[in-house]
């Protein structure tokens, strides 16, 4: 059996930019360990499977894999996915809803004279806030000194939104840029609260790199040893929600331009919103441009 894909690169408006995105279509049929395999060999760090929905009123089930194993819900891979649904669509919808593991993610389409610009996702949970990390730790995760760490605003703090991920505040763009994984410090460090990742970020941000409102990195353990995301749209929400849940305004919509990316060429751009009510988190949304790159079908060994 023929079994199509496409990719595409997210939260970027050019090619080669963003965070690359494989999305098996046709995936019924496959098992888990087949799907493993796909996306190991994709060697993205993320891979969609589109499956029939569960319940007739949702648009899809979609489920993600890294490249070493699959995860409850990730941010590019729900943008990415819902753009290519949309764009493959006679009519785009305005929205579509996914089923995950983590929960149900509706994802708006938006429309420009009928071509699909952006897609943006809600959240499937509210904002988590667990386990601290000492300065001390979180400078040797990221192979800096302690001073690079800036904790007036949050300590180093486990958070998630549906998948879990140190936050750590840099004091600068400089120390951003610095930044290195260090194996054994993340060895001694996770898992986590279900975390075994860290996003570093800083709003030092130099006038270059405006409009952006934050930079942010990502670290994470890869295929064969630690590597970096160019564009984390679940961190990039469990962080806004962050901010946003720090801030003190009771009513209205807080907004962030998060660059990521930029200092492995691979520049992105996250757009996040976050809505409060009475002083608490309603909603957590992230959105951004797709373009997409490549398509085609595989056929897995043994099928017709």
């Amino acid at each position: 059996m023929q079994r199509r894909y496409i990719t595409v690169d997210v939260f970027t408006d050019r090619a080669f930019g963003g965070n690359p995105l494989a999305v098996v279509l046709d995936a019924g049929g496959l098992s888990t360990e087949q799907m493993q395999a796909i996306a190991t060999e994709f060697n993205y760090s993320e891979t969609t499977f589109v499956l029939p929905p569960r319940e007739p009123a949702h648009d899809a089930q979609v489920r993600i894999f890294t490249v070493n194993r699959e995860i409850p819900f990730a941010g590019h891979p729900n943008v990415g996915t819902a753009f290519v649904l949309a764009t493959m669509a006679e009519k785009p919808p305005a929205r579509v809803l996914f089923e995950e593991a983590a929960g149900l993610v509706p994802v708006e389409i938006v429309t420009e004279q009928g071509r699909v610009v952006s897609t943006e996702f809600t959240a499937p949970q509210p904002l988590k806030r667990m386990s601290h990390v000492s300065t001390e730790q979180a400078a040797a995760l990221l192979s800096l000194s302690a001073s690079d760490v800036r904790t007036d605003r949050h300590p180093p703090q486990v958070v998630s939104v549906g998948l879990a991920f140190i936050a750590v505040e840099l004091a600068s763009r400089d120390a951003l840029r610095r930044a290195r994984p260090d194996t054994d410090a993340f060895a001694k460090t996770f898992p986590c609260d279900g975390s075994d990742a860290v996003y570093l970020y800083t709003c030092d941000v130099p006038a270059a790199e405006r409009p952006c409102d934050l930079q942010a990195r990502m670290f994470h353990p890869g295929a064969s040893g630690l590597s970096e995301d160019p564009a984390t749209g679940s961190a990039t929400a469990a962080c806004a929600a962050l901010l946003a849940d720090l801030d003190d305004i009771r009513d209205g919509e807080l907004k962030l331009r998060i660059g990521q990316g930029v200092d492995m060429g691979r520049p992105s751009l996250l757009l996040t919103r976050v809505r409060k009510e009475n002083g608490a988190i309603a909603s957590i949304h992230v959105g951004g441009s797709s373009v997409k790159m490549m398509e085609g079908t595989l056929r897995l060994a043994g099928e017709g």
